[in-house]
């Protein structure tokens, strides 16, 4: 029987840390940090040495009656939270889904959507540099609608924040035939040399020949930020029912938004001067190389215009709701010890690196939760609180070790899971592929924290996904697709995508 989740409020909490297994170590051995940095410290060399060959195949489409791939033994039994008094209590359902195999043969699946033109092709998103088209009747086009990995930085294989993190088209592609992607170029001409890279954000257009290539010469380059560690590049941009473009972007990593390339004191997620640790909101038709939107909260005030909403770490998957009041979904990955999903609004500040989720921060002891901390900001404004937290694997009871932010399901196959958000967590450790999927259902009273339950996955002989969770996806029809990898890096050929059907189907 699956077990019940609680949301955590306690602000005060101790908690003590475990290790985890990190890439190009093996499981029996349990380095202190948690994946994002761990990654940061490896050198490319080391990781590259750990990981397998990159696949020299292009991705296959999965037959629709393929069975489901069962693995040899159970993972170990995960943790779980201790119940809190403030939980909120949802109504009854049943949390079990299905995995249908779409595709495979991927080295790092990061997003799956739609173009919006009427023709149903999805478009999957690799890490490594690719953009693939799966068409209507589920068949993989042989060659990549797009191949930018000869733009980015060399990624390390064993385990990498970087690369091709982001792709959206325009409201009006069927019209114009542009998208826009976020991808790890090599640091920049005039930026800092001890820096680590530079992030693109690029329009391009569809080839006028095929309008399943696109055209590889038409890059505009956006807008360029230099970050200064190879971690918490998030990147998952999207344009919001607005018609803007939104634009996530970590504190620009290493730990606890301190040291090279952060502001001092207060950390790039406070400080409003700087894009990084912030959303983004731009008009990519109002200027160039881009407009600013009159109403973003700080235009004619202190800070960066471009800047929506900001106190993050790394809110490295967003999505905004197709239903309901079209809100925005970022989960936040954090550090040690708490991990979080917001919904974001125009000029709020969720904290970072004041508070980890609901909890006090203190860079310099980043292992414990201080009883007291400032719940304003440099200007006074409020700190924004999740809407969901859970502990982190580093700590006793944690779940897993990143968060990975999914969609609000507005689709017609589960209906008991309409308006409940599904989401999940990367991985219990490094050594193990062993992802979670999760529902948060929203509180009777709003304001509330959501409720939390893990999803069991019914296609899977132990009911768990046994994989290393790397993103979700959504199609014409609203219904979700789960993307996973069985390496803890972007190489070989082990990524997967899957549609979360009905347990029975």
């Amino acid at each position: 029987m699956l077990k019940k989740i609680s949301v955590l409020i306690v602000a005060s909490l101790v908690a003590t840390v475990v290790g985890c297994a990190a890439p190009g170590v093996p499981p029996t051995e349990m380095p202190a940090e948690k994946p994002t940095e761990k990654a940061a410290e490896m050198s490319t060399e080391a990781a590259t040495e750990a990981a397998t060959e990159a696949p020299s195949e292009t991705p296959t489409a999965a037959a629709t009656d393929a069975p489901m791939e069962m693995p040899t033994e159970p993972p170990t039994e995960k943790p779980t939270a201790t119940a809190s008094p403030e939980e909120t209590t949802a109504a009854t359902f049943e949390h079990v889904v299905g995995l249908e195999l779409v595709l495979d043969g991927l080295g790092a699946p990061l997003a799956l959507k739609p173009a919006g033109d009427d023709s149903e092709r999805l478009f999957v998103l690799d890490q490594t540099g690719q953009i693939w088209i799966l068409t209507s009747q589920g068949e993989l086009v042989d060659e990549p609608f797009l191949d930018v990995s000869d733009r980015m930085v060399e990624l390390s294989a064993g385990y990498d924040e970087r690369g091709l993190l982001g792709l959206a088209f325009h409201p009006d592609f069927a019209e114009n035939g542009r998208f826009y992607v976020y991808y790890s170029a090599p640091l920049r001409e005039g930026a800092p040399s001890d820096w680590n890279h530079t992030s693109h954000v690029s329009e391009f257009v569809v080839s006028e020949d095929d309008p399943n290539v696109a055209d590889p010469d038409s890059e505009r380059i956006l807008m360029q930020v230099d970050q200064p560690q190879s971690n918490h590049d998030a990147g998952q941009i999207a344009f919001g029912p607005d018609g803007y473009l939104y634009i996530p972007l970590g504190d620009g990593g290493g730990a606890n938004d301190t040291g090279l390339g952060h502001t001092a004191e207060i950390g790039n997620g406070q400080d409003s001067s700087v894009l990084l640790g912030s959303i983004l909101r731009i008009d990519v038709d109002g200027g160039d190389p881009y407009g600013i939107p009159s109403d973003n909260p700080l235009v004619g005030e202190e800070g960066r215009d471009e800047i929506y909403a900001y106190g993050f770490r790394n809110p490295y998957r967003i999505a905004f709701d197709a239903g309901g009041e079209r809100q925005m979904f970022v989960s936040d990955a954090g550090q040690n010890l708490w991990e979080e999903v917001n919904i974001v609004t125009m000029g709020g500040n969720y904290g970072w690196n004041i508070k980890e989720g609901t909890h006090c921060f203190d860079p310099q002891n980043p292992d414990t939760s201080p009883k007291e901390c400032p719940d304003t900001g440099a200007m006074g404004e409020p700190l924004i609180d999740p809407i969901v937290e859970y502990q982190n694997g580093n700590a006793p009871g944690g779940l897993g070790l990143a968060v990975v932010g999914g969609m609000v399901y507005r689709g017609d196959a589960l209906p008991a899971f309409q308006g409940r958000y599904i989401f999940g967590d990367w991985s219990t450790s490094f050594g193990q592929p062993d992802g979670i999927l999760l529902v948060a259902t929203p509180p009777a009273t709003t304001g509330e924290v959501w409720s939390l339950e893990e999803l069991h996955v019914a296609t899977e002989e132990n009911g768990l996904l046994g994989r290393y969770l790397l993103s979700f996806g959504q199609d014409t029809d609203r219904e979700l697709y789960v993307l996973t990898s069985d390496t803890s890096g972007p190489t070989g050929d082990t990524g997967k995508a899957f549609k979360i059907v009905p347990p029975a189907q």
